[in-house]
């Protein structure tokens, strides 16, 4: 009998955990949590596999638990439910729940004494929804390329970033919030405890995420409780150094949710979900703290990112960030601004007395440049600012960090790439649905994905991505400004957007020091 076959019926005869799957060649792995069964062949998968306690019940809004142990071999065959939120159409979750807390691996079968990168991805969706096993983010292209692959599910929405007055109130720490990032605090733990069983090097794990997974990651960049959990970092497309609450602003924010708290974790998930419509508004502003997200909240996040890295006091990692040559037009689309006077009621709204400034760079001179100028103060102001900041403050300590831009639009359409654009080329699944709709990919954009993916990997790998046929990609500097661009063709660029930045720059300087 197959030695899978006779593990199940052990477990089974003994009442433990979960009955592996009966196929051939099942692989199993042993952690610090306990036994996993795989599916697989040269790439092994293993889904759904939980790196802390259900947050659930008297757990809801608290800290990440350990992971109880478990006996027997535990199936991990199938994703785990997605975290409470609109249940996404792509995902291949189960459903929704608060017990969602898993991680994903995808890794070579070798031989025990190797060791291989680790990357770990965090997702986007603004904080308020995403999945770890969307079919975008299936890690196995990637871990053929020699890594191990990880995706991993944190809470989101309230959720996940509820700061709560009775939170702070009960927390050792005085602290409430910032519980996704918390979530991917924990994830890493339990990747460096146990990463080895599945080959991966915990001297070499890379966090990598996009937009909101990259905000995350910029907050655990600047963290206490992030050290030894990660050697190096790509942030693509980070909302980063923008304003962020305080703890009693965002407890102020949390009042929509009413006074009880005992009401509150008795409430069915469903409920608490609703309230996310409560406090997210329709239309984003660009120069306050998003409603739901992280916060200063003086343990988990002590200072701001730009706090951080302007004085050193962030985890001095090599560094990938860049991002997408119209980042804002994926968001501003649909909102109700339409004509110039819409334009300078939002202007004015957002940029005070700087009003006439923004109207005049971003040229609101008619209607039909309303769009297209929203764009970009959109992308300037919630992430290209953020891009070279990040670039600027990591360079200043770590010689080791690169910034790139995306403007490749696939098969030879002439729109520019928009946000998130570039995960499909960052993963190489071009057969799983996009946030943005587009034409087929050809043989030129494979070969574009091809490139970055084994940039990626060099930089998982060595912590450089230069290398194979990718031309000379230069280390960051402040005074030139480098990126390297991922077009139609791959070539070095400088000061992208520089004017626009350095008056974002100017407008949150002065309005961090009028605060």
């Amino acid at each position: 009998m197959p030695i899978c076959k006779i593990l199940a019926a052990v477990a089974l005869a003994a009442g433990l955990c979960c009955a592996i799957p009966a196929q051939a060649q099942s692989p199993i792995v042993h952690t610090a949590s306990g036994d996993l069964a795989g599916s697989g062949g040269d790439i092994r998968a293993f889904k759904g596999v939980p790196y802390a306690a259900p947050p659930i019940g008297p757990l809801r809004w608290r800290p990440p638990e350990p992971i109880a142990p478990w006996t027997g071999v535990r199936d991990a065959t199938r994703f785990g439910a997605d975290c409470m939120q609109k249940p996404l159409a792509d995902s291949r979750a189960p459903g929704v729940s608060e017990d969602c807390l898993t991680l994903n691996i995808w890794a070579p079968a070798q031989a025990p004494q190797q060791r291989l990168p680790v990357m770990v991805w965090v997702y986007g969706g603004g904080f308020v929804e995403g999945s770890a096993s969307l079919p975008l983010y299936d890690g196995e292209a990637l871990a053929r390329k020699g890594v191990v692959l990880i995706t991993l599910n944190y809470r989101t929405g309230v959720f996940g970033f509820l700061a709560h007055r009775a939170l702070a109130a009960e927390s050792p720490q005085h602290s409430a919030g910032n519980y996704g990032v918390l979530d991917v605090i924990e994830a890493l733990r339990w990747i460096k405890q146990n990463i080895g069983a599945f080959g991966g090097d915990l001297d070499r794990v890379t966090i990598f995420g996009e937009s909101a997974g990259a905000s995350i990651l910029d907050m655990v960049l600047v963290s206490p409780l992030s050290e030894g959990l990660m050697q190096r970092a790509i942030l693509e497309s980070p909302g980063a150094m923008r304003p962020l609450s305080t703890l009693p602003e965002a407890e102020a924010i949390a009042d929509v949710a009413g006074p009880d708290l005992a009401v509150l974790r008795a409430m069915p998930a469903s409920e608490v979900l609703a309230l996310n419509g409560k406090i997210v508004p329709p239309v984003r502003h660009l120069t306050t703290p998003r409603a739901l997200g992280p916060i200063r909240d003086g343990w988990v996040v002590p200072r701001t990112d730009t706090e951080a890295f302007a004085s050193g006091l962030m985890r001095k990692v090599p560094l990938i960030v860049g991002g997408n040559s119209d980042e804002g037009r994926a968001f501003v689309k649909d909102w109700p601004i339409h004509t110039g006077a819409e334009a300078r009621s939002y202007a004015e709204q957002n940029f005070g007395g700087s009003a006439d400034a923004v109207m005049s760079l971003y040229r609101f001179d008619s209607d039909a440049s309303v769009k297209p100028a929203l764009a970009y103060a959109f992308g300037d102001t919630q992430f290209n600012y953020g891009v070279r900041g990040l670039a600027r403050g990591m360079s200043a300590v770590q010689p080791k960090t690169w910034r790139y831009l995306f403007t490749h639009a696939p098969a030879g359409e002439t729109i520019a790439p928009t946000h998130s654009e570039e995960i499909d080329y960052v993963f190489g699944n071009f057969g799983a649905p996009r946030w943005v709709p587009r034409g087929k990919m050809n043989a030129a954009d494979r070969q574009l994905s091809d490139a970055m993916m084994e940039a990626w990997v060099r930089f998982a790998a060595t912590g450089d991505p230069n290398g194979g046929n990718l031309p000379r990609w230069p280390a960051y500097d402040a005074v030139s400004d480098p990126y390297l661009e991922f077009g139609d063709a791959i070539a070095v660029g400088h000061n992208y957007r520089t004017p626009y930045l350095d008056f974002v720059q100017g407008f949150l300087t002065s309005l961090h020091a009028a605060n």
